[in-house]
């Protein structure tokens, strides 16, 4: 079966349960969607659970399988546990070496004058924090000496933070492009740099705003994404996709400002009818409630998904497939703040599929990228481009 469209939607962060090296990453005992699930006494996902998400539970909920669904769950073949390693993988990117992470240490004094003499202005905080505490912390300051917010997190991320009425959108997006350079060397090489804007007049007032722009290291390699730009196929991203791949193999960018608004525009978007792959990333079930450990609100936000999934189940005919996976775990009930090593569902839907059940067990995230391929190439441009890894 050739499928004209192809829908992927990344769930960020929804582990199943941890991978059989998760011992190497501190994360033994780490499952995000069954303590979600045990935390807020059940959920409430007919739509997940009809493509097969109830199976990643125990005891498993009674539901049943839609016809035309198809599931089974994804071990993660590079190292790392984050958010670049994950959909780099799914699109084909074996990653060997992780990227470096500045949680514990801080980012050292060279790198922060390096910071100083691109942005002329001071610098502020340079420790691992909340995006939210560091603003209470620190906005106030900021608001009188015009320094930079320099932090980061578990990620491999550098986030800088600038009052919008105090540093300008286009200075601080300059200056995150020439951090990004900079951080190109192998000893200061973070994953993103992140630009945070912020409002607000004071202490507990303060609120980041929708301008976050983020600026990724490039793929080291083709990938699936650049592999069908090549060969003419629509590739659609919504969410934070864009930046993730750094716009490589990558025709049109959707940005969104909340899980709501990036389904909203997937809804628009399955209204037409283009040729190729529509690839989504939902990121608030991490920023918002994985790392901010608050398992309620992270189980309240896939049952606002499942709703937004109901709208769209009847848009996908039978010349669609959904995929819907996730990239790496981030258990909101485990201890600190970083991500988690897990296994990560894969489902499929389709109306033409015939029949439904479990799947083979993958080795990689790349059978994402290389089903979408064998979709749209034929064996031999797929042989010639592209190797699963197994």
């Amino acid at each position: 079966m050739k499928f004209k469209r192809i829908f992927l939607i990344v769930l960020d962060s929804l582990g199943i349960g941890e991978m059989p090296d998760a011992k190497n990453y501190g994360d033994v005992g780490s499952n995000t969607l069954q303590h979600i699930w045990e935390k807020c006494s059940g959920l409430n996902l007919p739509n997940l659970f009809s493509l097969g998400m109830s199976n990643f539970i125990s005891p498993k909920p009674n539901t049943f399988l839609h016809k035309g669904a198809y599931f089974t769950c994804l071990e993660e073949a590079s190292v790392g546990k984050d958010t670049m390693t994950g959909h780099w993988e799914m699109m084909g990117i074996h990653t060997t070496e992780p990227f470096i992470t500045f949680t514990d240490t801080g980012f050292p004094e060279e790198l922060l004058e390096k910071i100083r003499e691109i942005s002329k202005r001071g610098i502020l905080g340079n420790k691992n924090a909340s995006g939210t505490e560091i603003l209470d912390e620190l906005g106030e300051e900021q608001l009188k000496t015009g320094d930079l917010i320099v932090y980061t997190s578990a990620d491999s991320v550098l986030q800088i933070a600038a009052h919008e009425e105090v540093i300008p959108l286009e200075e601080l997006y300059s200056i995150c492009k020439k951090v990004r350079e900079i951080t190109l060397k192998p000893e200061w090489k973070v994953g993103r740099i992140i630009a945070r804007p912020y409002l607000g007049k004071k202490k507990g007032e303060f609120v980041r705003t929708p301008n976050r722009h983020d600026y990724a290291v490039e793929p080291p390699g083709e990938t699936a994404l650049t592999i069908l730009q090549k060969e003419n196929w629509e590739t659609i991203s919504v969410g934070k996709i864009f930046d993730i791949f750094a716009g490589a193999g990558l025709s049109e960018s959707h940005p969104s400002k909340s899980n709501a608004d990036a389904m909203q525009k997937v809804l628009e978007l399955s209204q037409r009818d283009f040729q190729g792959l529509l690839f989504a990333n939902l990121v608030d079930f991490d920023s918002l409630y994985g790392h901010r450990r608050d398992p309620k609100g992270y189980g309240k936000c896939l049952e606002e998904f499942d709703l937004d999934l109901g709208k769209l189940l009847p848009q996908i005919g039978e010349n669609d497939l959904l995929m819907i996976t996730a990239d790496h775990g981030n258990d909101p009930t485990y201890k600190g703040t970083d991500h988690t090593r897990e296994y990560v569902p894969l489902l499929l839907f389709s109306p033409a599929l015939i029949g439904q059940g479990e799947l083979m067990r993958e080795k990689s995230f790349a059978c994402v990228g290389n089903t979408i391929l064998e979709n749209f190439l034929d064996k031999e441009g797929r042989t010639s481009y592209y190797k699963v890894l197994r």
